[in-house]
């Protein structure tokens, strides 16, 4: 169960107070990392694919930072034990669906989790599978097509999603047979700063680097 952050001791009060009442309280960066290591561990693990090894390291690196696990509601904070994902996945008739990402910190059990849940998703049917779960989720997507510098995400206008928003780029041959990628992030400046930001990307790198 999430747990209620008392707003009279945060030290972050005043610029939770100055954000939350901006109509447009979202900042990203696109930051460009390391994927080298990412086929290697794909090999090792039965059924595992180089999506869901980058969607894993970067479930383990959200729930690794608490100002990723803030959430807002109706003016107050909750501070969630841990976050799953939901990403977008190409249906085989080439609309766009979601899936529920589960987290586990184990590899394995990740993968074998997610992969029927990505089965089921892919096959075509009217509606786009929108979330259902309770639990606290960080909101993915892929553009695998597309190595881009920047990118923002569709939200409602005013301020009330506070869920962080991740997107990833097309995997790219750099000199000396490296592979990077670019990655993302958009998030509520009410709940997190540039400091959480970097904690993100660094612990990210770290998880990509496994």
């Amino acid at each position: 169960m999430p747990s209620l952050l008392d707003l009279s001791t945060w030290p972050r009060r005043a610029a939770f107070e100055h954000f939350r009442q901006l109509g447009h309280p979202y900042f990203s960066l696109c930051a460009r990392l390391d994927v080298t290591a990412l086929p290697a561990r794909v090999a090792r693990h039965a059924g595992a694919t180089r999506f869901l090894a980058y969607h894993h390291a970067a479930l383990c690196a959200v729930n690794g930072v608490e100002a990723l696990r803030l959430r807002l509601q109706e003016g107050q904070v909750f501070v969630h034990e841990a976050v799953d994902g939901s990403t977008t996945v190409l249906r085989d008739d080439q609309t766009l669906g979601f899936v529920d990402l589960p987290f586990e910190a184990d590899f394995d059990r990740f993968v074998a989790g997610a992969l029927p849940l990505l089965a089921a998703a892919k096959r075509p049917r009217p509606e786009l599978g929108f979330s259902t779960s309770p639990r606290a989720q960080i909101h993915m997507t892929t553009i695998p097509w597309l190595d881009f510098t920047s990118f923002s995400h569709a939200r409602d206008a005013g301020g009330a999603d506070s869920v962080p928003k991740l997107a990833f780029g097309k995997m790219v041959a750099e000199p000396g047979g490296r592979l990077s990628m670019a990655v993302a992030l958009e998030v509520h400046h009410a709940l997190v700063d540039g400091l959480h930001v970097g904690q993100f990307y660094e612990a990210l790198q770290t998880e990509l680097h496994a």
